[in-house]
């Protein structure tokens, strides 16, 4: 897949482009935060440092058109509220994977569902992948409700890695 022009997204109220040093703040905030980690297999981010490290990984990463990771801001305020990422980017099995977070005071704003349709439709109209898939605990109730909105279907297998995750899979 072609990287070299990060693919900026909108929505109504929403801008999701590419991560930038300037959202270290932002970036150590969602992985910091114990609520939003609760979920995620993760050593959360101890220091702005960490934020940072992370934010360079995710850019290198992108370049290699392996992963696409989003800031999610607010287009009137450019405030950073959360991620989305693709990752394994496969065009030999024309399948990704999505994964998603959300600073803890924007959620439950349907800013996450806005920002999600976006990216479906990126990796279903423009991309033309077939299959994206994501990895979700079976706890993580806002994530399973938000891939049932969009249809998502729960695969039999659980994900290999930790049968607490459940893989779920969006086909066009």
């Amino acid at each position: 897949m072609d990287t070299s022009t990060f693919p900026t997204l909108t929505t109504e109220r929403l801008t999701l482009r590419q991560l930038s040093i300037e959202d270290q703040e932002g970036v150590f905030a969602l992985r910091s935060d114990p609520e939003i980690n609760k979920y995620i297999e993760r050593n959360p981010s101890k220091t702005i440092e960490d934020a940072i490290n992370f934010i360079n990984l995710i850019n290198d990463n992108s370049k290699k058109g392996n992963t696409l990771y989003w800031a999610v801001t607010l287009t009137s305020t450019k405030t950073f509220v959360g991620a989305v990422c693709l990752l394994n980017i496969s065009e030999e099995k024309s399948s990704c994977e999505i994964g998603y977070e959300l600073i803890t005071k924007f959620q439950g704003q349907g800013i996450m569902k806005e920002a999600v349709e976006k990216v479906i439709d990126y990796v279903f109209q423009k991309v033309k992948l077939k299959n994206l898939n994501a990895i979700v605990h079976y706890k993580n109730q806002s994530s399973l409700k938000l891939l049932a909105k969009f249809n998502f279907i729960r695969s039999p297998e659980t994900y290999k890695e930790n049968p607490d995750f459940n893989i779920f899979t969006l086909t066009y």
